[in-house]
Order: structure tokens, then C-alpha cells, then sequence
């Protein structure tokens, strides 16, 4: 269900208004026994962007496969629009794989996007997988003071509507921003990150994407 990559902003914002209302924000996802997380790093002053793939065994959380894909990078840095950076060098590399995921926790926005339609939300619905934002930045929305303990969240909020949770990884360190990207609901999306922590901010699916798209 792959759409034109070759498009201008105006363009993107508009494909991102037509395949939101194919997001789905309920629990659809069956045994989990592979996670995956994604990640996208740069190369010769941003000519090349190059994306990561770790599958990982769930619950053990030990790598399993992992695929780096490399095209040039044909769209420019825009708040709202870092799919339509992203996600082509990361279907090259989803398509290497041998393991096919069961559950991908990205490293970006979900619903929590001004659209309700960020990264996670675009690779679901593009390769029918259910899909996590984990994100290590707020894009959107406000929030409450969050307790210090592992563990702790709080909701998210556009106005009066809940795009997520900010979830405490780790006591004392900075919290994540979780939302949904497709088919999982929100309380599954926290249990499912929480539950890829060991010690460390960060969900292991994202940590090994991010060793891999920066070496």
C-alpha cells in the first residue's frame, strides 16, 4: 500500500490526512515472540541516510537478526514530516529480514503528532504491523509533573484528548513519550515498553537500532 515518496510537504501533510483514519488504536496483535525497534542516522553531510533494524526475541530480549539499509536522502528535515525522512530506507531494511516482527517499538512519534499521525502510525499501516512511539522527545501535547520511580506515568494531553503516556524507564532519569502507532491499544503500548527496559532510558529494540544506525 505504498504511496509516492516523491512528494513536497504540502503534499505529505495532505497523504498523512488520508491514512490516519486507517489507524488502529485498539489491542490487534497476536502472541508477541520478536520485537523489533528502528532507527535512522546520516551519513556524508546528510546525502545518505541509513536505517537500522534489530529483531529481538521477546521476552528474552537477545538479538536475533538485525538488517542496515542505505538510499539517498531525497527529503528534507521538516517538524511533523520525519516519515517521510525515515521510513524508505527502513522499509528496505524490514524487507531484508528473515524474522518477521511481531510488535516494532520506533524511535519517534505515534499519535502523538499534530496530525495523530507520526512515524509509528505511517510504518504500521504501511507493513500492517502493530507499531509503538517511543519517542525520547515531546512533539506535542502537555503534560503533569511526573513521580521519580521506574515505572511512573502520566498522561499525555492535546487540549482534552490523551495522545499518550510519558513514562518513567528508569527512577530518576528522563522519561520516554509513548503513544500508539498502530494496532495496540495505550495500556498495551506502555506494558510492552516497559517490558523491553532492562537498565537502561531506553527500550533494548531502540538501543540495539541506535548502535547499529550509528556505526
Amino acid at each position: 500500500m505504498e504511496h509516492d515518496w516523491d512528494v513536497t510537504p504540502a503534499e505529505a501533510r495532505a497523504i498523512q490526512e488520508r491514512l490516519r483514519h486507517r489507524v488502529i488504536v485498539h489491542d490487534d496483535l497476536g502472541d508477541v515472540r520478536f520485537v523489533a525497534g528502528t532507527d535512522v542516522a546520516f551519513e556524508d553531510h546528510n546525502r545518505i541516510t541509513r536505517g537500522a533494524v534489530a529483531v529481538l526475541a521477546y521476552p528474552t530480549l537477545e538479538l536475533v537478526e538485525h538488517r542496515l539499509a542505505r538510499r539517498p536522502t531525497s527529503f528534507p528535515y521538516v517538524p511533523g514530516l520525519l516519515s517521510f525522512r525515515e521510513i524508505p530506507v527502513l522499509l528496505d531494511a524490514l524487507r531484508e529480514l528473515e524474522t518477521c516482527p511481531d510488535l516494532i517499538l520506533c524511535d519517534g512519534q505515534g499519535i502523538a503528532h499534530p496530525r495523530r499521525f507520526g512515524l509509528a502510525c505511517h510504518l504500521g499501516i504501511l507493513t500492517d504491523t502493530p507499531t509503538i512511539g517511543v519517542a525520547k522527545s515531546r512533539l506535542i501535547g502537555t503534560h503533569a509533573v511526573l513521580a521519580d520511580a521506574k515505572g511512573s506515568q502520566t498522561p499525555l494531553l492535546d487540549k482534552d484528548e490523551r495522545i499518550g503516556a510519558v513514562l518513567r524507564t528508569r527512577t530518576g532519569v528522563r522519561p520516554v513519550f509513548v503513544s500508539v502507532g498502530h494496532r495496540i491499544g495505550l495500556p498495551a503500548a506502555i506494558r510492552y515498553t516497559l517490558s523491553c527496559v532492562t537498565r537502561y532510558r531506553l527500550p533494548e529494540t531502540t538501543r540495539w537500532a541506535d548502535r547499529l544506525a550509528a556505526a
